[in-house]
């Protein structure tokens, strides 16, 4: 590697900003500020590149300190085992952006005004890997793909919408989706196993052209797939984009039956329902959840599949084992409308076995973004605040952690925690969606 290609690498990445207490960068002298510059004389394009070339157990590290001065290190350790660095990107690389148009795209939807980091689209296939992300696959190029394959990165997370490439194209707005099929294949003969999405608009995927979708993406399942349907969510901001009318509960029912059919057909024949629906639908529908085993393990989980029924499994699994007391403690939860019938059913619970313990539980409708919106995840601030003002808060407010961005203490529309603990003089907190740990947050243990 040339000194020319080095600094070319330098000056877009590896950067340390962390090392992990005890580490071997810890024991070997690396500090946060320095740069890594190769690894056994190869350029690190990103951080699976990175993965890859520690997993040996003799590796040669290069290291460029602040002042110019470079180390190179000679590391012995275990197979696989992490140096302990923490770099300044996630990705050691610029996250890629999509180049789709899709109609059903949520970002679309946000309003003007909003944070720059809301309005950016990822497609990227390093995300699904490291955190779950969906991609379309529409934005890959074949060495994109040949990456994957190479480095085994399974599970993939693939949003399909539909395997009518007409329909497809028409949703994506791109001339790649017609793709899919082929890639998929690819990607299925090298085993790596993928999840898939589809997120269901009325009258465009549903219908005959979701069974299509059901059935063409099911001859994947002896690679430990799974699928995935969730609805369109409609903000009130579409002007100038695709009219999507939402399902309505007679329609939900409908989609149910559908699912089930498919059901009961791959469990007979492959021992796995492999298509599941988002907990919206049945509520929606005004059906009961399904229990905790008719959800194989939950393998969909970051689509909202199964997640109530989760949380009240374990919740009431701790709940039935603890004592209760007479403490006097007063607090209050804010949620979105999906989630409120479950939590002022498990706050009222609470209440009953710790008799002196009150919590208020409140439903904030999204005004933001339009009523049509009912997760907990895309609560607003300004909605919080402003259905909140003169309500008993207790001695505590708890907002759902998931409507907080990642390691942040920020709110989709900008406004800080700190912000809402000023203007309704309450402490606020996150409250758990682990069952047992959103007791906990309450009654301590």
């Amino acid at each position: 590697m040339n000194e020319k290609t080095l600094d070319k690498n330098i000056k877009k990445q590896n950067v340390i900003i962390k090392i992990e207490e005890d580490s071997i960068a810890y024991e070997m002298g690396i500090e946060p500020g320095d740069i890594l510059i190769s690894i056994n004389d190869k350029e690190i394009k990103d951080v699976f590149d990175y993965r890859y070339l520690i997993q040996d157990e003799y590796i040669d590290v290069i290291i460029r300190k602040p002042n110019g001065e470079e180390w190179e290190l000679e590391i012995e350790k275990d197979d696989f085992e992490d140096l302990g660095i923490v770099f300044e990107s996630g990705l050691m690389d610029k996250a890629k952006s999509c180049s789709n148009k899709c109609i059903f795209c949520f970002i679309d939807q946000n309003p003007k005004g909003m944070r720059k980091t809301i309005y950016f689209k990822d497609d990227d296939s390093r995300l699904s890997f490291l955190q779950g992300n969906y991609i379309t696959l529409t934005n890959m190029k074949d060495e994109d793909l040949d990456r994957i394959i190479f480095y085994h990165l399974s599970p993939i997370n693939i949003s399909v919408h539909s395997t009518d490439m007409e329909i497809r194209k028409f949703m994506l707005k791109n001339p790649n989706s017609v793709k899919l099929m082929e890639q998929i294949d690819k990607l299925a003969s090298a085993n790596i196993k993928m999840n898939f999405q589809v997120v269901l608009c009325k009258n465009i995927n549903d219908g005959k052209s979701l069974d299509k979708t059901i059935q063409d993406l099911s001859k994947y399942i002896h690679l430990g797939s799974s699928m995935a349907i969730v609805p369109l969510g409609v903000t009130k901001y579409r002007d100038g984009l695709t009219q999507i009318e939402s399902f309505s509960k007679q329609d939900c029912i409908n989609i149910i039956k559908q699912v089930d059919k498919w059901q009961q057909k791959f469990k007979k024949e492959q021992n796995t329902k492999f298509v599941f629906l988002s907990d919206e639908f049945y509520l929606k529908a005004s059906i009961p959840l399904p229990n905790g085993e008719y959800y194989e393990g939950y393998p969909q989980l970051e689509n909202g599949v199964g997640m109530i029924t989760l949380m009240e499994e374990e919740f009431f699994e701790y709940f039935n084992k603890i004592k209760g007391d007479s403490i006097e403690r007063n607090y209050s939860v804010a949620t979105g409308k999906l989630a409120y019938p479950l939590i002022k059913k498990l706050c009222d619970k609470i209440c009953e076995k710790f008799t002196n313990t009150k919590i208020n539980v409140y439903e904030i409708k999204n005004e933001f973004f339009g009523e049509t919106i009912t997760v907990s995840g895309l609560l607003t601030g300004v909605d919080i605040v402003k259905q909140l003002k003169s309500k008993d808060l207790g001695s505590i407010l708890f907002l759902p952690e998931n409507c907080i961005r990642a390691d942040d203490t920020v709110l989709l529309d900008d406004m800080d925690i700190t912000d809402i603990e000023k203007q309704l003089n309450i402490k606020v907190c996150l409250s758990k969606d682990n069952g047992s740990d959103f007791i906990k947050q309450f009654i301590g243990g």
